[in-house]
């Protein structure tokens, strides 16, 4: 759900029972003082609201508040993968997986309400917000995941909730003839099936899902999303992906989408959808390690090593777009180039960052962290 993304870009950068209370100590001396524990301290400042039940501000101070999902699932995987530095992120975790239950489907359909908006003081899903939106559960999924290896699920069943969670994205969320992720629950028809936002093909999450569900479907999705990456690479020169594509049958044929037919006017561009990508690639290639990976990973990187200086959005031909720079594009593909030690690339796209954590920037500054943190 990245419709709202293109406002960030035209302003230019801008169980319960066992679950811990109160407020996370300071940061230990054994935590490491890095500039990513750093930022995530300050987006943990800016963009946490709630009390026992935390979430993710999304509204840029704008408007009502409003929740996504997609922000709930990087705000755990910011949590526990800041937890993995050192810093004591237990409680804070358990208050946004408290809000996450508060938030599912329904109590039998642990799929997540894309969107909670406030209304006379709750925030609450109504009609098509009751609708689940695929990243956030991946991401949901996966940080719990990290949660058990972390802290154990002696105290806060984490591993069950994943495992449940896994289930009913495979039930709903997973085309049933490509095996590929769907945007949501609600792609029901031929025609919304076959939409794929080209950043949910998360390979080394559907990897790392088949050895803790022992679903072969989760192995489907990993040959499927595989396959995929490397067709999508082998297109342009450039080796860019397009925001949205259409893909349909056992054999994945693709069908190009057109400017607005699905999110926006950057449907078939690298806008704020794609431009994920690098940073989705990157997970994937420190997990498995695989060639496909690395090739289509590689090409794109050395497409914007080439480039003076990385702006929001390119044609797939490599154009670019507009002439400002954003962290939602320049962040993944800093954390690309550590991933594949491109110093020269690392550095260029550092120096393009905010030195500290900008606020009323969701989108971005949460880009910003999690890819640091990763």
């Amino acid at each position: 759900m990245r419709g709202r993304k293109i406002m960030v870009g035209l302003v230019g950068l801008l169980t319960f029972g066992g679950l811990l209370w109160g407020l996370d100590r300071p940061i230990t001396a054994q935590a490491q003082t890095t500039q990513a524990v750093t930022w995530y301290q300050q987006w943990r400042r800016a963009y946490l609201g709630g009390k026992t039940q935390k979430y993710v501000k999304t509204n840029d101070g704008q408007g009502a508040t409003q929740v996504l999902s997609e922000g709930q699932g990087y705000g755990m995987l910011a949590t526990v993968l800041a937890a993995k530095r050192g810093v004591k992120s237990q409680t804070t975790f358990n208050q946004l997986y408290r809000y996450y239950r508060a938030h599912r489907i329904a109590a039998d359909n642990p799929l997540m309400s894309w969107r909670q908006t406030r209304r006379g003081g709750r925030l609450t899903s109504v009609g098509s917000e009751r609708n689940s939106a695929t990243d956030g559960d991946l991401d949901i999924a996966y940080a719990l995941i990290l949660a058990d290896r972390q802290w154990g699920s002696r105290r806060v069943n984490y591993r069950q909730a994943a495992q449940r969670l896994l289930t009913a994205i495979a039930r709903h969320e997973l085309n049933p003839t490509t095996k590929l992720p769907l945007m949501g629950n609600w792609a029901t028809t031929a025609y919304d099936r076959s939409k794929l936002r080209t950043s949910d093909l998360m390979t080394g999450y559907f990897k790392t899902f088949a050895k803790f569900t022992h679903q072969h479907v989760w192995t489907q999705a990993a040959q499927r999303s595989q396959r995929l990456v490397g067709r999508l690479s082998a297109r342009h020169q450039t080796g860019l992906f397009p925001d949205f594509i259409r893909v349909s049958g056992t054999q994945l044929a693709l069908t190009n989408v057109h400017p607005g037919e699905i999110e926006s006017a950057t449907d078939n561009q690298v806008g704020y959808n794609a431009c994920r990508v690098p940073w989705r690639l990157a997970q994937t290639y420190r997990m498995t390690h695989d060639a496909t990976t690395k090739r289509a990973l590689t090409k794109q990187l050395t497409f914007f090593k080439h480039r003076a200086r990385i702006t929001s959005g390119y044609t797939l031909g490599g154009h670019a777009v507009n002439n400002y720079t954003n962290p939602a594009f320049n962040a993944p593909i800093n954390a690309a180039a550590r991933t594949l030690k491109m110093s020269g690339l690392r550095r260029k796209t550092a120096r393009q960052l905010p030195a500290k954590i900008t606020k009323h920037t969701y989108y971005s500054a949460t880009l910003q962290v999690v890819t640091a943190l990763s």
